[in-house]
């Protein structure tokens, strides 16, 4: 029996870590999605397939609002069957609110919905955004038996997957920019992705 590859959707709502800065007047744009790949050939060495879903305005995640949210419900509801998850990408600010809502929007999930973001912009040398959209899409297509290994809405952001309503942020100046302080991380990337089964 051939196992096939998980199939992930990317939904770009907006934030850093979909912006490029113009490196003539320093200005951020954001950047094509359907670029993704060629900007981040590490992709290619994921085993699974990446469609990519792009919000036509990408919203400051400082004016997210309950129609953003039952957007992002929506497109997820509306790709369901088709997906085995989705990663979104989103403003940091309001990334814990938006992840929140969703987790009591979307009831009953089997699939891993996956928020993460960067405190950088993905062109910068320094950035955050690759590993966080690297791990973040691993994460989302990790399976077993050919079911997901995370079934929830989920928050990652530097090492740590965080259940989606337990996080906060904490920090706009540092990599780790959230925590979770009532509810134990669900996994911690390192050399190896450890996935806490508890």
């Amino acid at each position: 029996m051939t196992s096939h590859k998980p199939t992930i959707l990317l939904i770009y709502t907006g934030g850093t870590i979909g912006m490029v800065k113009d490196f003539k007047t320093g200005a951020l744009k954001a950047f094509d999605f359907n670029e993704l790949l060629s900007r981040i050939p590490e992709l290619h060495l994921l085993d699974c397939q990446i469609e990519t879903y792009s919000f036509d305005i990408p919203i400051d995640s400082s004016n997210m609002n309950i129609s953003n949210w039952q957007k992002m419900a929506k497109i997820i509801e509306e790709n369901y069957s088709k997906f085995d998850g989705f990663v979104v990408l989103h403003g940091s600010d309001t990334m814990s609110y938006s992840a929140s809502a969703l987790s009591f929007m979307l009831e009953n999930l089997s699939k891993p919905v996956i928020f993460t973001g960067s405190q950088l912009p993905i062109g910068d040398l320094r950035t955050d955004a690759k590993e966080n959209l690297i791990t973040a899409i691993q994460v989302a297509s990790l399976q077993n038996n050919n079911k997901p290994v995370i079934q929830e809405v989920c928050l990652y952001f530097e090492y740590k997957l965080y259940r989606g309503n337990r996080t906060t942020k904490i920090s706009a100046e540092h990599f780790n920019a959230f925590t979770s302080p009532n509810f134990p991380e669900l996994a911690e990337s390192g050399v190896h992705l450890k996935v806490n089964n508890d």
